[in-house]
């Protein structure tokens, strides 16, 4: 864990390294992009995976309610997956259309 700690701070010190604000501000944004996706796949998946555990245990609990769960389970998972989206499309405006740059 160390070694991908120190392996990222050597690189974003390369990303880092533009002589004017401009490009500071692009390497930042690039850096929270890709913190941001990676923690919001991150808990999406964690939700996915409860989410599947659970209807799993209900089906296993009352065989007879397998469709209904079944349905739940994939407007819940739909719902996770919008907020990864959402992560994404906020993303990518942090790095093609950048508001911080003016």
């Amino acid at each position: 864990m160390k070694k991908l700690v120190l392996l990222f701070l050597a690189l974003t010190g390369i990303a880092f390294a533009g002589e004017d604000g401009t490009s500071m501000i692009q390497a930042y944004s690039v850096v929270a992009a890709g913190v941001g996706l990676g923690l919001a796949a991150l808990g999406g998946a964690i939700g996915m995976g409860h989410t599947a555990a659970a209807t799993i245990a209900g089906t296993a609990r009352n065989p007879g309610l397998g469709a209904k769960l079944m349905t739940t389970m994939f407007i819940a998972l739909a719902m996770i997956e919008a907020q990864v989206i959402y992560t994404l499309v906020i993303a990518l405006i942090a790095l093609y259309a950048n508001p911080f740059l003016g």
